[in-house]
């Protein structure tokens, strides 16, 4: 007798398992439901087609029923949630328009995903209160525009749907103000990471309160008013909840299955539940960071394919292990991209462990000489004593992504910061430089590591003690901005002028973006001073201190 494999929701995580499933097994009973009207649609497409970048929705589709059932013999059946399982039967209840029935199974797959947090406060079920999961979503908030010929929006949340959403409302034609309950954007990444797309929110007209969290929503004026608890109120014709999801695991709880402290399934490395006919993948799971080890939910459409090509695997009788995720994402914001792998400083200080090494850096994306080459600012997370690469974030116009997914893969890879050094990269002008920022961030982080130069910290730059700072950029630079208290000595004439240095304390030495404030460390620790390097310069220090 056919297995009989029955799973529980599409889009990324069921329908790869689906279909990876067939291939690996033609003779199994494949049945999957899915409880929306889609099986199989580009969720992370969803505010384009909400901005018009993507004109057509049906591009967002990319399977169908039909498609399942006449390339790969799997039964699809839209529209049909799955309310209940029964283990010990081995059945799950169903209910569809025409009523509900019982399905027998060997093996289930839970792909049920991750629904929008909507938190307790008044008003967040008014109408003009939206948030953003599927295509039918999209719909009611483009017709709502259309409707209500809205002007002015509020989007709560400023993580990666929170901007992508800012700023397709944007190109809609409305105002819209951005409402963050953190004091930074993009959550995931540390603080002064975010600061450049503080600057380019603004830059855009997009009305940007951080640190300010939302009280509540009520009518006003044909509208709608948000209110903070900061005293704000905010008049707006839509308002779209973006503050983060939650997985939607009630069946897996109903049934018995063990959570985690998240509240998303716990999985054994090859997808399967505390029950062994059971498997979980995609948004609903908690999966282990191979950076913390720590458990959590990490929705991602990269970790969710894998995930459902492993359970098929395993179903199949062919298990390979799941390595874990390390969180590489991407996000563009009004022609910045910010993107990040691994861990980041805040996580890892967070998750208790020690010995990370920081090193920051401004390169350009291409040959400096080429036209149009545009800066990164891209910092480095490693450990201290053996130089292992644990982490980078990156935000810039161009190159950003490219260089992100090589340290991705450096990380997967047990890469050291000396790897990074030697990676041999493509060049040409038009596309990078001889050193490439890959290979300039693991030059850098090497020299540190080795013991060439030693970094100062910026987070003590204002509260540095007795050390003495000097900025050996030229005087109209240092003019147009320093660090307080630094002294000017241009570097050019640092060994004319050592005998200005204290040699019992310490120099913490800054220029525009790191490389000249590390030459003059060379040069000053070679001349008998203790000199330390800012890394990144002054570039870095506006991160941490935009207003400076």
């Amino acid at each position: 007798m056919a297995k009989r494999v029955v799973i529980v929701g599409g889009v990324a995580g069921g329908a790869s398992c689906a279909a990876r499933l067939r291939r690996m097994d033609e003779a199994c009973d494949i049945t999957l439901f899915e409880k929306g009207p889609y099986v199989s649609f580009a969720n992370c497409g969803l505010p384009y087609y909400v901005g018009g970048v993507i004109p057509d929705e049906k591009k967002l589709f990319l399977a169908t029923p039909d498609l399942f059932k006449n390339r790969f013999k799997i039964d699809v059946k839209v529209s049909h949630e799955v309310t209940s399982i029964d283990r010990s039967a081995k059945t799950v209840t169903v209910r569809n328009a025409g009523g509900a029935f019982t399905q027998p199974y060997d093996v289930l797959v839970l792909s049920t995903g991750a629904s929008p947090v909507k938190p307790p406060w008044p008003g967040v079920d008014l109408p003009g209160v939206f948030t953003l999961r599927d295509v039918p979503d999209t719909r009611l908030i483009r017709s709502w525009i259309g409707e209500k010929k809205a002007s002015r929006a509020v989007v709560v949340g400023g993580g990666f749907i929170g901007l992508e959403m800012t700023e397709n409302l944007v190109k809609r034609g409305l105002a819209v103000t951005l409402l963050e309950a953190l004091p930074h954007v993009l959550p995931t990444f540390d603080p002064e990471m975010a600061e450049p797309i503080h600057r380019r929110l603004r830059e855009n007209g997009v009305e940007l309160f951080l640190g300010d969290p939302v009280a509540g929503i009520q009518p006003r004026d044909g509208g709608l008013e948000v209110a903070t608890k900061g005293g704000r109120t905010l008049a707006a014709d839509l308002v779209l909840l973006s503050v983060g999801v939650r997985p939607e695991s009630s069946l897996a709880r109903q049934a018995g299955l063990a959570l985690g402290d998240k509240g998303g399934i716990r999985v054994d490395e090859t997808m399967r539940t505390s029950d062994t006919s059971i498997y979980a993948v995609g948004d609903v799971v908690e999966v282990k960071d191979v950076l913390t080890g720590a458990y959590g939910t990490v929705p991602l459409a990269g970790p969710a394919n894998r995930q459902g090509r492993l359970a098929a695997d395993a179903i199949a009788g062919k298990p390979r292990p799941f390595r874990g995720v390390q969180g590489t994402a991407v996000c563009g914001v009004f022609g910045l991209t910010a993107a990040q792998t691994g861990a980041t400083e805040t996580r890892w200080k967070s998750a208790g462990r020690e010995n990370a090494a920081v090193m920051y850096l401004h390169p350009g994306s291409h040959a400096g000489y080429y036209p149009g080459a545009k800066a990164i600012a891209l910092k480095l997370l490693y450990d201290g004593k053996d130089g292992r690469v644990l982490g980078a974030q990156a935000v810039g116009e161009e190159g950003v992504d490219k260089r992100i997914d090589v340290i991705a893969f450096a990380i997967q890879m047990g890469a050291r910061v000396g790897d990074l050094e030697e990676a041999e990269l493509c060049y040409a002008p038009p596309f990078g430089s001889a050193k490439d920022p890959v290979n300039l961030v693991g030059m850098a982080a090497s020299n540190a590591l080795r013991g060439d130069v030693v970094t100062a910290p910026w987070d003590r730059v204002h509260d540095h003690g007795d050390a003495f700072l000097l900025d050996v950029r030229d005087p109209g630079e240092f003019s147009g901005g320093h660090i307080p208290d630094a002294v000017n000595i241009p570097l050019n004439d640092l060994r004319g002028r050592l005998h200005e240095l204290p040699k019992d304390r310490e120099i913490w030495v800054n220029c525009g973006v790191g490389f000249r404030s590390y030459l003059a460390c060379r040069i000053l620790a070679q001349s008998g001073f203790r000199a330390r390097n800012l890394p990144g310069g002054y570039k870095t220090y506006r991160m941490f201190h935009p207003d400076a």
